[in-house]
């Protein structure tokens, strides 16, 4: 049985009346692991409200009452950008908040949406001493949940980071995702100038316009874009770097003495198959964008047209596979499939997404690979060849690969497609900069160590580096590379 916030509360309760004064690690392994908290899927279907509501603070003082405080901190180990994941935890048992907010801040600003969208099952978790005692990495401790708990509650503050004497240095930043914002803002402290160029007219780049707001509310993004203009750093709406304005064109002519790229890997992709020409077909970047950072969702206040669909197929496993499904539905979809053609375990979308997906009623097509798209005669979708698979040897990823069942095709009827199979490299920058090398799937290509490309005094970091990855990856990379960047300008005259 799922259980209620308000049980999962009550739990909370009885758990902290009974944990003895000196926890053993014994004592600490034994605590149950705290569930988190979430709307009814009946109800969240029908609203974009945030689905997981996060921890109360009794809650959040039982899952930081499960940390060991191991002394070798092999959590750390899991963060990209290296927070003393401990050393905040045991300022949540002390139920000093603002001193765990501190311990984050000294090596991310974006606690609120990491702890939120970061796969910590698969970093800082994956390395917890509890849940390897455990012998199961959703028992380990909550870790991004309880980095969202100190962000939440610390939200009213708004402290700013100590910034450095000027030093004259101007740097512009291209795009605005998370890479941009981490590598902004540390530049911005050493005391340089700092413009950040977003394309769009929002700036918050894959936060705003890819997450959607059940599970990131944009006003978080908003007040994180805020704290940075407070820093002092610039903000430039509607500049398409590599047509408004070239790389070189920003270091010569507009005298920015360094650059960093951080424009994400936003172009598409689709399967080659036929029929992905047809009208009520979408990219799931288009389908997110119109919801996210348009407001399509809101028909009332909102102009921006969609699609109204009845049954919906998705193509993909990860987790923005499951965005598109779980939007669609709250657009008033009656049936979403996601048609994937490995099975469930192989799935890339993190367990949790893949759970709230099906308690919301998206059905999982598993081992089916889509080989046509059917249109009637306006040239709208209505239907999809599926053909069966099972799983061979596993590939260079370390999965089974999907093998095709000869002779297995079957129709489904659908009156909407959206593809969801994975996003390349945008090539404006690379066509207008040839000075940066890249490989051949379009990815800059950096020095692991500084993240600077083969063009002098220019910098990548983000998915425009590393393909597809996550929001703390890209941090940890605009991090890298602001660092580079700040020796650099201490040598440039």
């Amino acid at each position: 049985m799922t259980k209620t916030p308000e049980m999962i509360e009550q739990e909370a309760k009885e758990i902290l009346a009974k944990l003895p004064e000196n926890l053993t690690a014994k004592d600490r392994a034994a605590i149950p692991h705290m569930d988190m908290p979430a709307q009814d899927p009946k109800e969240r279907i029908h609203n974009m409200n945030e689905v997981a509501l996060g921890y109360t603070e009794d809650e959040a003082l039982v899952e930081a009452s499960r940390c060991l405080q191991c002394k070798n901190k092999p959590c750390v180990n899991g963060c990209p950008v290296g927070i003393d994941i401990p050393a905040f935890i045991h300022k949540i048992t002390e139920k000093d908040y603002s001193g765990a907010l501190s311990v984050i801040q000294e090596s991310s600003l974006l606690p609120s949406i990491c702890g939120r969208v970061c796969p910590q099952e698969s970093q800082c978790q994956k390395y917890c001493t509890v849940g390897k005692m455990l012998k199961d990495v959703d028992q380990a401790v909550g870790i991004g949940r309880l980095e969202r708990f100190v962000a939440d509650h610390e939200a009213a503050n708004t402290t700013i980071p100590e910034i450095a004497p000027a030093t004259g240095k101007k740097v512009a930043v291209v795009g605005s995702g998370p890479a941009s914002i981490a590598c902004a803002a540390d530049v911005r402290r050493a005391g340089h100038s700092v413009t950040v160029f977003e394309a769009l007219h929002k700036m918050g780049g894959v936060l705003s316009y890819g997450i959607p707001e059940f599970r990131l509310p944009k006003r978080l993004v908003d007040k994180e874009i805020e704290k940075l203009s407070v820093m002092g750093i610039d903000f430039e709406k509607n500049v398409l770097v590599g047509r408004t304005r070239t790389i070189q064109e920003l270091m010569e002519e507009d005298g920015f003495d360094a650059v960093f790229v951080g424009t994400g890997a936003g172009l598409p992709k689709f399967m080659g198959i036929p029929g992905e020409d047809l009208v009520s077909v979408f990219s799931a970047n288009e389908y997110l964008t119109r919801s996210n950072l348009m407001k399509a969702y809101d028909e009332k206040d909102s102009l921006t047209p969609f699609f109204h669909s009845h049954k919906v197929a998705v193509f993909g496993g990860g987790n923005v596979a499951m965005d598109a499904a779980r939007t669609a539905l709250r657009l008033g979809a009656d049936t979403v499939d996601i048609i994937y053609r490995r099975s469930r375990e192989e799935m890339p979308a993190r367990k949790e997404e893949i759970e709230h997906a099906v308690e919301e009623g998206c059905n999982l097509r598993l081992l089916s690979q889509p080989v046509e798209i059917l249109g009637d005669e306006n040239g709208i979708v209505k239907g999809v060849v599926i053909r069966k698979c099972e799983l061979g040897e596993p590939d260079a990823s370390g999965r089974r690969s999907p093998v095709e069942i000869p002779g297995s095709d079957y129709t489904v009827e659908y009156d909407t497609v959206i593809v969801s199979i994975g996003n390349a490299s945008n090539p404006l920058i690379k066509r207008t900069t040839p000075e940066i090398e890249t490989n051949r799937r379009g990815n800059f290509i950096v020095n692991e160590e500084t993240c600077e490309t083969s063009m002098k005094g220019v910098y990548a970091g983000g998915d425009i580096v590393l393909g597809a990855a996550t929001v703390i990856l890209a941090m940890g990379q605009g991090r890298k590379a602001a660092a580079a960047i700040n020796e650099y300008l201490k040598e440039k005259k």
